[in-house]
């Protein structure tokens, strides 16, 4: 609550003289204020006396706090004056102890700081002395000699200091007097004394008002009607041997346990000197409670329990009555001293929480303010706190027994989100007694993560000709933070790939991270697509972090082989050759040319001669993977003149793909075949010579790509090998080149190394090494390609020239 206040300048200044004064000490302020003071009235520049700017109070949430007495005193924000809020009785607060005050914790934020202040509330002369009755009895035989005294109950005053002190006067008569004195413990005796001999027969009963004044201004009194009977018997009373006794008695004693035995003498005979015990009318209820007298005997007992805390000392008054006609007491006060024990547990009170706290908070931040109290005395009282040990916060002490929870040391959410502190509170007791509370301190996140992939980066395959949308691959990050810090999405990172935009070969789901081909790809266009995906949280700001993707696209067989037109003359994948009748078995008369635009098994050509009709003897075959025509026998008269042979050419794919060619042969004779031969000469010396120039420069060609090739590749080996390893069994591949001249050509073959992450055991190396075959032909009994495969997954494959040529024109 805010109170606006306007007070008048007179009412200020009165303030400032009577109740405004205020000090400093021991990090505390110190003001006074008297008691029943108006509403408003003026306390202290609290902001000014505490360092505060006026502009500052309400940024940092100015507030004032007590732990019991709230609502009393509160602050103007407007202009930080401290003022009376509600009514202020100093005995409703204090009691009668002489010092009485208002302790008040001023909290204020960023920085949190609490400063404890002290308002002394002053006594004024608000309460009238009381006696305890209105009407005083008192029976007295006349036979009682003058200077008698007979104790009376004093008037008690709620006030303390001068307007408590009493003074007592009694109504003018000749036989009674009044006598007040005080003792050492500040108590006072009030007795009434006989002047002179009492005669009952000439008065019977006197009527005496006693008044009450007290010290304060104005004075204030109060009245007790004395009805003093006088008897005719008994003249003795009972004596106690001491007008005061003092004894003590632990707060903890069992009932029954003897706290004194009084006795009292009665100097008269019989029935007048037999003595009953009793408490002294008015009995307090305390007393009532606590105690009991034997009224035979004068012992006096523990009834009720004891409490240090509630009450410390017990004055009870004790009379001793004999039993004349006319009774006669004697009577005494019995101080009884409560000695405190350990029997009250540590209170502990956690307030000001500023909960949850961000895991970059700096050390030294105030957490929590801790107040700890204890209702017993002395050691008993002492409270000492401890934290649980091994947590990233410890106590500081403030002002006695006020502490603030602090952080000690820097935080982190990823490792403990939460903290489960326990306070202990420990006294000085013997034995200790202690108590505990609890405090869950959360940590709250703070987007210090970046998004993680579980490797640097993936291998993925993909077939070509694949439908255009189709998911080829995921990706996922894990992000350690929590909630919105936490939440990953992603996205490409675009560049060129060619003459085109990256984006228009993948895509990746922003929430999902699927990575999705859009259109179809085609090994022979593109082999490798490599590119990047970035994942990033959706903290402030946010973190990323990419991983690299490499797409190869597998080769499938949708290529047929092609063939290659041998001479300018030639058309439709037909050869026509002259050969002479004399030549002997083996001799080489045709070849078939023909490549296929796959690779690997897609592109690995075999022939096969188709005979024309079944039974049919021709006496020629065709290399397997060479694609030569070769006779199988020498000729003789009866084979025909003119031969017509279809060539099936057949790639390795699933399912395989096939071309025909076919191959015109005509024998001549001997003599005509040098002209023959010297015609098909002369009309081939041309494009012989130019196929002989362009084999050079293709030769030349080869080897220079070659050996580019062979240098980058060392290079890119030693640029993987000086890498950092990588978890798993991932490795980069070597490409592998074999050249072979053992069938008079070059043989060429790339077979990558995909890097593949497995967890079981190290990955295993295909090798498709290349060597030509040379078979003599289908009819005998040619070799066939071998594929082996051994134990550290070496594969061995021999393929026909046709295929090594075609691939090192592709290479090319």
């Amino acid at each position: 609550r805010i109170w606006f206040l306007f007070l008048p300048v007179s009412i200020g200044c009165w303030c400032s003289l009577a109740c405004g004064s205020w000090e400093t000490g021991s990090g505390q302020l110190h003001y006074s204020v008297p008691e029943e003071a108006k509403h408003g009235t003026f306390v202290g520049r609290i902001a000014q006396d505490l360092g505060l700017e006026l502009a500052e109070l309400v940024p940092r949430l100015f507030r004032v706090a007590s732990k019991t007495h709230g609502d009393l005193l509160e602050v103007n924000l407007q202009n930080g004056i401290l003022f009376v809020n509600s009514r202020i009785d100093r005995e409703e607060l204090c009691g009668r102890s002489a010092e009485c005050s208002v302790h008040l914790e001023v909290i204020v934020d960023r920085p949190l700081q609490v400063f404890h202040v002290e308002v002394k509330v002053r006594d004024i002369n608000d309460n009238p002395p009381i006696f305890p009755e209105s009407k005083k009895r008192i029976i007295i035989a006349e036979s009682r000699p003058p200077e008698t005294r007979f104790p009376l109950d004093g008037a008690s005053d709620a006030d303390i200091g001068v307007n408590s002190a009493l003074t007592y006067r009694l109504d003018p008569n000749d036989y009674f007097t009044l006598d007040a004195q005080n003792s050492l413990e500040q108590m006072s005796s009030l007795s009434l004394v006989l002047r002179k001999t009492l005669d009952r027969e000439e008065i019977q009963e006197h009527s005496l008002l006693l008044t009450a004044s007290d010290g304060g201004k104005p004075e204030l009194t109060g009245t007790v009607q004395l009805l003093i009977t006088i008897l005719d018997v008994n003249d003795n009373a009972p004596e106690f041997y001491q007008s005061v006794y003092k004894v003590t008695v632990l707060e903890n004693a069992f009932n029954g346990t003897l706290v004194i035995k009084l006795n009292a003498t009665d100097p008269d005979d019989g029935t007048n000197g037999d003595i009953v015990y009793s408490f002294r009318r008015p009995v307090s209820p305390a007393v009532v409670y606590a105690f009991t007298i034997n009224p035979n005997n004068g012992e006096i007992r523990t009834k009720g329990k004891l409490d240090f805390e509630e009450k410390k000392l017990y004055e009870i008054s004790v009379e001793a009555v004999d039993k004349g006609n006319i009774p006669m007491a004697g009577h005494c006060t019995l101080l009884v001293e409560v000695l405190d024990v350990n029997d009250n547990a540590p209170e502990v009170t956690i307030t000001s929480l500023s909960l949850p706290i961000r895991e970059d908070t700096q050390p030294s931040a105030i957490i929590a303010l801790i107040s700890v109290s204890d209702r017993d005395s002395g050691s008993n009282g002492q409270v000492t706190c401890t934290l649980t040990p091994h947590v990233p916060f410890k106590l500081v002490s403030t002002y006695k027994n006020y502490y603030s929870l602090v952080l000690d040391s820097a935080l982190d959410r990823e490792s403990v989100s939460a903290y489960e502190l326990v306070v202990t509170a420990r006294d000085g007791g013997s034995p200790s007694l202690w108590a505990t509370a609890s405090v869950s301190v959360g940590v709250a996140d703070v987007n210090d993560n970046a998004p993680a992939f579980a490797q640097p980066e993936y291998t993925v395959f993909v077939k070509e000709n694949n439908p255009p949308g189709c998911h080829i691959f995921t990706v996922s990050a894990q992000d350690a933070d929590a909630q919105e810090n936490a939440l990953v999405s992603y996205s490409l990172v675009e560049r060129r790939v060619g003459e085109r935009a990256l984006s228009s070969y993948v895509s990746v789901h922003a929430e999902s991270g699927k990575v999705y081909a859009l259109q179809p790809l085609d090994h022979e266009e593109l082999e490798l697509l490599q590119f990047q995906v970035s994942a990033r949280d959706s903290g402030v700001p946010p973190l990323g972090s990419n991983v690299t993707l490499q797409v190869f696209v597998l080769d499938e067989n949708d290529n047929a082989p092609a063939l290659l037109t041998p001479g300018a003359g030639s058309a439709g994948g037909t050869v026509s050759e002259l050969m002479p009748r004399s030549v002997g078995a083996g001799h080489v008369v045709a070849k078939v040319r023909a490549v296929d635009a796959d690779s690997g098994y897609n592109a690995w050509l075999s022939y096969e001669l188709q005979l024309a009709a079944v039974g049919a003897r021709i006496p020629f075959c065709v290399g397997l993977y060479t694609g030569e025509i070769s006779t199988t026998r020498p000729l003789d008269e009866v084979d025909a003149p003119h031969h017509r042979l279809l060539v099936l050419v057949k790639d390795h794919g699933e399912p395989a793909l096939t071309a025909t060619a076919t191959v015109l042969l005509s024998l001549v004779e001997s003599g005509q075949a040098p002209q023959a031969s010297s015609r098909a000469s002369a009309g081939a010396v041309g494009p012989e010579a130019a196929l002989v120039d362009v084999n050079v420069y293709l030769i030349i060609a080869i080897c220079a790509v070659s050996s580019l090739l062979v240098l980058t590749l060392l290079l890119y080996t030693a640029l993987r090998c000086s890498a950092p390893p990588t978890e798993g069994a991932c490795a980069p591949g070597k490409p592998t080149l074999v050249c072979s001249s053992a069938a008079g050509s070059w043989s060429y073959s790339q077979q990558r190394r995909p890097r593949v992450c497995s967890g079981e055991g190290p990955h295993k190396t295909d090798l498709m090494a290349f060597s030509p075959s040379l078979p003599p032909c289908l009819g005998s009994a040619e070799g066939t390609g071998q594929r082996e495969e051994d134990s550290e997954g070496l594969k061995e494959v021999s393929l026909p020239n046709s295929y090594i040529e075609h691939s090192l024109i592709k290479c090319i």
